[in-house]
């Protein structure tokens, strides 16, 4: 892990028992950042999502591969990031999980909550192999206030 001013990043490895860890850094720098208890705990679970994709669809659960997680403080907002060693994918490529022969499917939700959860959502190829996901959520005032106390 490499913690410098506002910036918080660390390597884990394709293994979903690390997904509790991630969740649970996630929340606690939400809380820090004077998020609601709602706001964290959806920021947690677009956090697990997005790690959780990385893992099992990006880099197949092989133990070779590795997840990289940043998160980001700014007075603003929190940005986070999740690379994965994978393929990659096409985002339009993706099946409309409201599509109504897709309603009763138990997967393929992950990337709908987390765009219905976070302000700013975003997908890149990396030339090195591999996708990154980038989520952002904005700070309420009222969380600026509590920061800065």
């Amino acid at each position: 892990m490499k913690i410098t001013a506002n910036k918080i990043e660390m390597s884990i490895g394709s293994a979903l028992e690390y997904l509790d860890l991630i969740e649970t850094i996630s929340d606690g720098i939400a809380s820090f950042m004077g998020f609601g208890e709602d706001e964290i705990h959806w920021i947690g679970m677009s956090v697990r999502e997005a790690a959780t994709n990385a893992i099992q669809h990006g880099n197949k659960l092989d133990p070779e591969k590795k997840v990289d997680i940043a998160f980001r403080i700014t007075p603003k907002h929190l940005d986070i990031w999740i690379k994965d060693q994978g393929n990659g994918f096409r985002i339009e490529d993706l099946p409309n999980p409201l599509d109504p022969e897709n309603l009763l499917k138990p997967s393929g939700r992950g990337i709908f909550y987390i765009r219905s959860f976070m302000d700013k959502v975003g997908f890149r190829a990396l030339s090195s192999g591999g996708m990154e996901v980038h989520m952002m959520k904005k700070r309420s005032n009222q969380g600026e206030k509590r920061h800065e106390d």
